[in-house]
C-alpha cells in the first residue's frame, strides 16, 4: 500500500514515557493527547494498558477524550495483554491494538525461550485475537534490525495473512544506519507476501543519533507511517522526533513523494506542553523547536535574511508555532477571557474547582508580570495538574542571601495535611531550601538534576525549575514554575517528592 499520505504514529504517552522521570498522570496524558490531536497526529499510542491498573485507566481516559485521531495500546503477544489493550481502547471513536513480539535470534532464544516456529504461531494468534476487539492491528517485530530477514519475510506474510493491517519494522536498540535501514525496508517490502494490502511502518531509536534519518530512508523505500514522539522523547537516546520528520518530508517535497496531515501550526505549542509537563527542557539548538533554531548569529546570516529570507531560512518560523508567543492576557482579564483563552489552547481543567484555582494562580501571577503570554497560561495549568492528591504542599517561604554570608530559607509546608515550618542555610538560597525541606521530608532522594528555563523572554519571566530525584532505583522529575526561582525550586522539590510517594511505575518492554 503505497500513496502519498505519509501516517504520523506518536508514541511520546508510551515510548516517551519511559525516560527517567517522564511518566505523567492520568490527567497529563489526556492534556498531551489533546495537544496531539490539535496536531492533527493520525495515531496516538496512549500507554501499555496491561502493564498496571494506572496505565490501563490512562489509556481508558485517553480513548474518552481524543474523537478524531486513533488510540492505540500497546500489548505483548499474549492473551491477558490483548484483553487488556481492547478493553482499555474500547470507548475510543477510532481504535487500535498494536502488538508485538521478539524475532531476533537473541530476543528469541534468552529472553522468550521459544523457537522461531512457536514465535510465528503466537504472532498469528496475537493478531486474530487482537481482531475480534478492533480491525485495525498493528503487529512488530520487536529488534528487527537484528532479525533474520527471511524469518521477517515469513512471519509478516503470516500475520498479513492473519489479518494484520499495519507492519511496524522497528529498530529497537539504535543499531542501524540509514542505507541499511532503508534497504532492509525495500527487501521486505519487496518480499512479504500480501505486502501491498498493508500500511509499512518503522519506529527507530537514537542510540546512535541515526533515528530520523533511518526513518527517513525507511520512507524512501516506502514506509508510509513513522514512529515518533515529540521532541523525539524516549528512553535511553530517544526516537525519532516528530517535528523533524513531519517538517523534512514537508520542506523536501523534491525527495519523498508522500506528506503528512500535521497541522504545523501546532508543533512548537505540542513541544513546549511535553516540555513542561515531563521536565526535559528542549536544548537551544534542537531542531525545528529549539530557542536558536530560527535564530541567526552571524553578520553574513542576518544580511542575508533580513534581504530575503530564504537566503538563509528554509522554513518559516511561524509555519511550526513561533508565533504563538504574543501576550493574551492580563490583570483585569475576566475568568470568562481565562476560561476561553484555556479551551483554545486545549488546556482547560476538567473540573470547576481545578478553573478556579488555575484562575486564583493567574491572578497572583498578573499582580506580579505585567504580560502573560500563552507559555505562562502552559505553566500555570501544568503546574495545579501537577499538585492534585499532592502530599507534599507549599504553603509560604522566604529567603535571605548577603555576599560573603550564608543564605537562610525559611519554609513552612504541609505534609499529609500538617503543617511543619523548617529553616536551613545552604551554599544557595536554593540549597537552603532543598536542606530546609528536606530537614521534615526526610525522603533520602539524590538529586540527579538541576535545571532553570525561562518561559518567555525578559527579566519578569517566570523560571521554570526541573529537580530530577533518585531513590531506590526510581528516578522522577518534578517540576515548578514561578517569577522567583527559588520558590519555582521549592515548587519543583515538592513536586518531585509527591511523585516519589505515589506507587512505583511498571516499565513495559517496547518495539
Amino acid at each position: 500500500m503505497n500513496s502519498d499520505r505519509l501516517f504520523i504514529f506518536d508514541t511520546t504517552l508510551r515510548d516517551g514515557e519511559q525516560s527517567p522521570g517522564a511518566s505523567m498522570t492520568k490527567d497529563e496524558k489526556v492534556r498531551i493527547a489533546k495537544q496531539l490531536e490539535r496536531l492533527r497526529v493520525d495515531v496516538i499510542e496512549a500507554g501499555f494498558a496491561a502493564a498496571s491498573p494506572g496505565d490501563f485507566e490512562a489509556v481508558r481516559a485517553v480513548a474518552e477524550s481524543v474523537k478524531d485521531s486513533t488510540v492505540c495500546s500497546l500489548a505483548r503477544a499474549t492473551t491477558h495483554d490483548i484483553d487488556a489493550a481492547g478493553k482499555a481502547i474500547a470507548p475510543a471513536a477510532r481504535k487500535r491494538i498494536h502488538t508485538f513480539i521478539a524475532t531476533s535470534p537473541i530476543h528469541m532464544e534468552k529472553k522468550l525461550r521459544m523457537n522461531p516456529d512457536q514465535v510465528v504461531e503466537a504472532a498469528i494468534a496475537a493478531v486474530r485475537h487482537a481482531l475480534t476487539f478492533t480491525p485495525d492491528v498493528e503487529f512488530s517485530a520487536e529488534d528487527a534490525v537484528r532479525s533474520d530477514i527471511d524469518f521477517l519475510v515469513r512471519i509478516f506474510g503470516e500475520v498479513i495473512k492473519a489479518g494484520a493491517t499495519t507492519i511496524n519494522v522497528p529498530d529497537t536498540v539504535g543499531y542501524s544506519v540509514p542505507g541499511q535501514w532503508g534497504d532492509r525496508m525495500r527487501q521486505l517490502i519487496e518480499r512479504t507476501p500480501g505486502a501491498d494490502k498493508v500500511i509499512w511502518s518503522t519506529h527507530c531509536h537514537n542510540d546512535l543519533g541515526m533515528a530520523v534519518a533511518n526513518s527517513l530512508s525507511a520512507v524512501l523505500q516506502g514506509a508510509r507511517q513513522v514512529e515518533c514522539t515529540i521532541n523525539g522523547l524516549g528512553e535511553r537516546a530517544g526516537n525519532a522526533s516528530l517535528e523533524e520528520i513531519v517538517m523534512a518530508v514537508k520542506t523536501r517535497r523534491d525527495v519523498f513523494a508522500c506528506d503528512s496531515n500535521i497541522d504545523t501550526s501546532q508543533i512548537v505549542p505540542s513541544s513546549r506542553l511535553v516540555s513542561q509537563i515531563t521536565g526535559y527542557p528542549v536544548q537551544p539548538n534542537k531542531a525545528v523547536v529549539g530557542a536558536n533554531a530560527f535564530a541567526h548569529e552571524s553578520g553574513i546570516h542576518q544580511d542575508g535574511v533580513l534581504k530575503h529570507r530564504e537566503t538563509y531560512e528554509i522554513m518559516r518560523a511561524e509555519d511550526v508555532g513561533w508565533s504563538a508567543n504574543r501576550i493574551v492576557l492580563g490583570k483585569l482579564s475576566g475568568r470568562n477571557a481565562f476560561r476561553q483563552r484555556l479551551e483554545e489552547l486545549g488546556i482547560a481543567p476538567a473540573s470547576e474547582q481545578a478553573l478556579n484555582e488555575a484562575f486564583s494562580r493567574f491572578k497572583e501571577l498578573a499582580d506580579r508580570k505585567s504580560e502573560i503570554f500563552d507559555e505562562d497560561l502552559q505553566a500555570i495549568v501544568s503546574g495545579e495538574a501537577s499538585v492534585s492528591a499532592e502530599r507534599f504542599k507549599l504553603i509560604s517561604m522566604s529567603q535571605s542571601s548577603e555576599m560573603g554570608e550564608k543564605p537562610i530559607s525559611k519554609v513552612v509546608f504541609s505534609i499529609g495535611g500538617d503543617e511543619v515550618r523548617v529553616e536551613a542555610q545552604g551554599n544557595g538560597p536554593v540549597d537552603a531550601t532543598v536542606k530546609a525541606i528536606e530537614k521534615e521530608a526526610k525522603s533520602g532522594a539524590e538529586l540527579l538534576l538541576f535545571s532553570v528555563n525561562a518561559i518567555t523572554t525578559g527579566t519578569e519571566s517566570q523560571g521554570e525549575v526541573t529537580m530530577r530525584l533518585q531513590k531506590s532505583g526510581r528516578v522522577v522529575n518534578g517540576v515548578g514554575a514561578d517569577p522567583d526561582i527559588v520558590v519555582a525550586s521549592a515548587l519543583a522539590y515538592l513536586n518531585a517528592l509527591n511523585r516519589l510517594a505515589t506507587e512505583p511505575k511498571a516499565n513495559p518492554q517496547q518495539p
